[in-house]
């Protein structure tokens, strides 16, 4: 069987991210996506220092700072009284005529990455889903959703926090898990003085991140009882309740804009990691969220699969051997997404008050050392 002929199912930021990567390593690609209309919600995403070298490594890095708002600092503001505690700058990873942060719209994003995965010649098929996979050793025969049929030498399940592949090769896999959290998110005109990221972290749990120009992006993470869904009509109030709750001086004025229901995007944080066990078994193989979906509260759950898609990509083309392959790509991703994965988690309890206090501070510095390492 032909190991250069991979399928990746899913087409979203890790799924389409793994598809550029294999493309550039001669790999032939096929992705499948479920959503027919291939659709992603309008709100932004930000994305740090080692995700612009992962952007960079895998040559999108100019066409997504075309459609993004590169920004080098970080402000941390504290208690309702909104008083600044630290402000710093992380490295310019990708070199010095590159932003180290940069924030986008999550629709920028899917069509840089997919305008790129496409035009380096991955096949993508979209309304898709995986009926069968069947894994003899030599190669991986897969029925789809439509009937048809192929084989293929590996397959990478990309298909998020909810994966059908890692069901289908790992069913006695810890499920996803309800944090206790949502996070909200609400797109804003950007003022001119907004010149990076700043984060408020006290009773309200919020931030403004630039994504162009003209917009920034309001996000804000709350306790919330299990089993809560979200009507959209009443979800601009919602939000605002919940954002007004102590909220430091320089966000009131924000939240008073916060009117559109049909912008509002809110989530339950969800979360599984298979940390103990194998990534893959035999030829399919599993990267981001469908392996190590974690909480926002570090901003790097996006850069973590941005990241499997490169060392994924890499260990692949130096071994025709999946199994040797895909345990070392584990091998070199498990210090980082245990520390991201993990410790994001953790502060999460601890703003709910599950767990122990967190010096967030200590562990920011600890995070961008460990970040600025080669992957």
């Amino acid at each position: 069987m032909n190991w250069k002929t991979i399928l990746v199912v899913g087409g979203g930021i890790g799924g389409l991210s793994a598809a550029i990567a294999l493309r550039r390593q001669g790999f032939e690609v096929d992705i499948i996506e479920r959503d027919p209309d291939w659709s992603v919600y309008g709100v932004g995403i930000t994305q740090q220092m080692n995700v612009i070298r992962a952007m960079n490594q895998i040559g999108v890095l100019d066409d997504y700072l075309s459609m993004a708002s590169g920004f080098d600092s970080t402000t941390i503001f504290v208690g309702p009284e909104g008083i600044e505690k630290a402000k710093f700058e992380t490295p310019k990873l990708a070199g010095p005529n590159y932003p180290s942060n940069a924030g986008i719209r999550r629709p920028h994003l899917q069509k840089v990455l997919g305008d790129k995965a496409v035009s380096l010649g991955a096949n993508l098929r979209l309304g898709l889903t995986v009926a069968a996979l069947n894994d003899d050793g030599t190669g991986v025969d897969v029925t789809f959703s439509d009937g048809s049929a192929a084989r293929y030498g590996a397959v990478v399940g990309a298909d998020g926090v909810s994966s059908q592949t890692r069901e289908a090769i790992f069913p006695n896999a810890p499920k996803p898990r309800y944090t206790g959290q949502w996070v909200w998110r609400y797109n804003l005109p950007r003022p001119a003085d907004l010149d990076g990221m700043k984060v408020f972290a006290g009773a309200c749990n919020a931030g403004l991140v630039p994504m162009t120009d003209e917009l920034m992006y309001i996000f804000l993470v709350t306790e919330e009882p299990g089993g809560m869904i979200l009507q959209q009509q009443g979800s601009a109030k919602a939000m605002q309740t919940r954002a007004s709750q102590a909220p430091p001086p320089q966000l009131v004025p924000w939240i008073a804009r916060i009117q559109d229901d049909a912008e509002v995007v809110a989530r339950p944080l969800q979360v599984v990691y298979l940390q103990d066990q194998d990534w893959h078994k035999g030829r399919v193989v599993l990267l981001g969220d469908a392996v190590h979906a974690t909480t926002p509260h570090l901003a790097q759950g996006a850069g973590m699969a941005i990241e499997d898609a490169v060392v994924l990509a890499q260990e692949m083309a130096c071994s025709d051997q999946p199994e040797i392959a895909f345990k070392s790509y584990r091998d070199r991703r498990l210090q980082r997404v245990d520390h991201i994965t993990l410790n994001s988690i953790r502060i999460g309890e601890a703003q709910m008050g599950k767990g122990a206090p967190i010096n967030v501070e200590t562990l920011n510095a600890q995070t961008i050392e460990l970040m600025c390492q080669p992957l």
